[in-house]
């Protein structure tokens, strides 16, 4: 379970922010913060690993709860933004701290929840050890960002979709070259699409390290596969 701890300075907003976590598995919402001053002591004393963190704060910004914990010692939790601050200098600043996201207040469960979900999948991502080459560095990006809205609903071709039925029916992680030789397609034309589905959230990276090199990239189902029509 992620331990998460949402800073609000609006308790009903607190509130809402703290059930929508308790929806989405994987996730715990382990307090409520109000003040900067409350989130620089629920994060000493519960040790959250992920944060909900809203810039206008009643003592100080966000930003500032943001900065301080990137100075300190020991490791800093991952911070999600959710504000209604638009301006980009803000947004910005978010990013040169090392926020994993920004959200734009309003914004409702659905994408709360499709965030939370490609942020548990990049943890997944990069909790082994190894090498990153490019293409994995490109892909662990892309996980940050979450699908694109709709993506996953959008018509596949048909060579797309026959790569994505060979994942689903493969019994283990499958690679580009088995699926190549398997489909009578080119590789580049399997990684390629490969790339994409992984990209728009229907399968998922497994990254596999042997000797000295780069990882083994193979993709098997998202954790929450149903052939991407979510």
């Amino acid at each position: 379970m992620i331990r998460t701890l949402v800073v609000d300075d609006d308790f009903r907003v607190a509130r809402i922010h703290a059930a929508s976590i308790a929806r989405v598995p994987g996730f715990t919402c382990v307090g409520e913060a109000h003040t900067a001053a409350e989130a620089r002591r629920a994060v000493a004393e519960l040790n959250p690993e992920l944060l909900l963190l809203d810039i206008y704060l009643p003592d100080d910004d966000g930003l500032s709860v943001l900065r301080g914990l990137n100075s300190a010692e020991g490791s800093a939790p991952d911070s999600i933004v959710i504000t209604a601050a638009r301006d980009l200098d803000t947004v910005r600043t978010a990013m040169h701290l090392g926020a994993v996201y920004y959200l734009v207040k309003p914004f409702g469960f659905e994408q709360l929840r499709t965030q939370l979900e490609a942020y548990r999948r990049w943890r997944q991502e990069t909790s082994g050890g190894g090498d990153a080459d490019q293409a994995t560095v490109d892909a662990l990006y892309d996980l940050l960002r979450g699908p694109r809205p709709n993506a996953a609903r959008t018509p596949r071709p048909p060579t797309m979709q026959k790569i994505l039925d060979a994942v689903l029916a493969s019994p283990e992680p499958i690679g580009a070259s088995a699926l190549a030789e398997g489909l009578g397609v080119s590789r580049p034309t399997a990684q390629r699409y490969l790339s994409e589905l992984h990209r728009r959230g229907v399968i998922r990276l497994h990254l596999e390290y042997g000797g000295a090199g780069r990882p083994v990239h193979r993709y098997g189902p998202a954790v929450r596969a149903d052939h991407g029509f979510r």
